[in-house]
């Protein structure tokens, strides 16, 4: 029989973690799942752990593979085998809620065949243990909509959403008839991934269902400290890909353009502050942030103009500003790092803050303030 769910587990140097991940799941009154625990290549104990949960649970499939660096891999090697009709994102140092597999499975059945069901998470700090809950739409959204209003609805709400994948219960026969699929290698997967799902569905029924815990430990693949070119270069492969989503999607009949005018807003704000934003000039070298800069753009700038339209005015402005920088680096990165000194300047007045802001569940601005994402700046 075809499980209800296909629970997807990445597994990689998770053994301190991943008892209490697959104990929340074998603990559900809800059994009609199977569990696809993808472990790869660990210097602890992961994959014999995992065993002996597979051992005594034969839903429980496991899967090993080489080390790739983030969850993308064993994500798309979990989606390539599972049988389930909806799948649910749990990372192995992760847990989820008692019950919530019985809630979820019984708010599906009363609106059954949508693409997305958009959940909520319990974040837990490891450091101060506080708890909190992130839900990405507010309470009153409507029950059922499109995916273009779904993201309408979220970026009015939110104008910096997190984009966990682990938020989002989704069906399988949608992921795979749009081909979504994680990047490889990727380290801020969800922020690619997660856009082109919610454009691409036909059907988003928001839950507000808060069923996932989210443990912030210090020493994962999103919050590891690595040096500011291994993020820079990430950072730029998420908007290169971003970029040319929207543009080829905003060319369609019926694409919403208000979804330009937020997603313009958001990821310029992104890109300006992890490339320009005056702590990140003066500790990052202008090379390094000028060559993933150029990297962003290899494809050419029509993908980024054509973004920069729907901005506004001053951001428009910035983004003529950053092209320069590009261009003429040895003329010209000067005065671009002057002008962005300026511009963040007046932002955080006109904002009310001085310091960075940031989310640490938000992987790709958890440092970096993303000066005003407001549509007025």
């Amino acid at each position: 029989m075809t499980p209800f769910f296909s629970i997807i587990i990445p597994c990689c140097n998770v053994a301190p973690y991943i008892d209490q991940c697959l104990r929340s799941i074998l603990d559900q009154p809800f059994q009609d799942w199977e569990c696809l625990a993808v472990v790869e290549t660990s210097r602890d104990q992961t994959e014999q752990i995992v065993r002996d949960f597979a051992e005594k649970d034969r839903r429980i499939r496991v899967f090993t593979q080489p080390r790739s660096g983030s969850p993308s891999a064993p994500r798309n090697t979990g989606l390539d085998h599972a049988l389930g009709k909806y799948v649910i994102f749990i990372d192995g140092d992760d847990f989820i809620q008692e019950n919530s597999l019985a809630r979820i499975a019984e708010k599906i059945e009363a609106h059954p065949g949508a693409d997305l069901y958009p959940c909520a998470i319990v974040v837990s700090d490891s450091k101060n243990g506080k708890e909190t809950v992130w839900d990405n739409y507010p309470d009153n959204t409507t029950l059922e909509m499109t995916g273009q209003k779904a993201i309408v609805s979220y970026l009015q709400h939110h104008p910096d959403p997190c984009p966990m994948a682990q938020l989002t219960v989704c069906r399988r026969s949608f992921l795979n008839e749009k081909g979504l699929r994680f990047v490889y290698g990727l380290k801020h997967e969800d922020n690619e991934f997660s856009p082109r799902a919610l454009l691409l569905a036909e059907r988003v029924v928001p839950l507000h269902e808060p069923f996932y815990c989210y443990r912030i430990v210090p020493n994962s693949i999103t919050n590891s400290k690595q040096s500011p070119g291994y993020e820079l270069k990430h950072i730029a492969r998420v908007k290169r890909s971003l970029m040319a989503f929207h543009a080829e999607m905003s060319k369609k009949p019926g694409f919403d353009s208000r979804i330009s005018k937020y997603w313009a807003n958001l990821w310029l704000s992104k890109i300006f502050g992890r490339w320009f934003y005056p702590w990140v000039v003066d500790h990052t070298p202008r090379r390094m942030r000028i060559g993933t800069l150029r990297f962003m753009l290899a494809n050419g700038t029509d993908d980024y103009l054509l973004l920069v339209q729907s901005a506004p005015f001053m951001k428009k402005l910035m983004s003529r500003v950053l092209l320069l920088a590009v261009r003429h680096p040895s003329s010209c990165a000067w005065f671009s790092e002057l002008m962005f000194r300026m511009f963040f300047f007046l932002s955080e007045i006109k904002s009310g803050f001085k310091e960075k802001p940031g989310r640490s569940i938000s992987s790709d601005a958890s440092s970096i303030p993303a000066c005003s994402t407001s549509t007025g700046q």
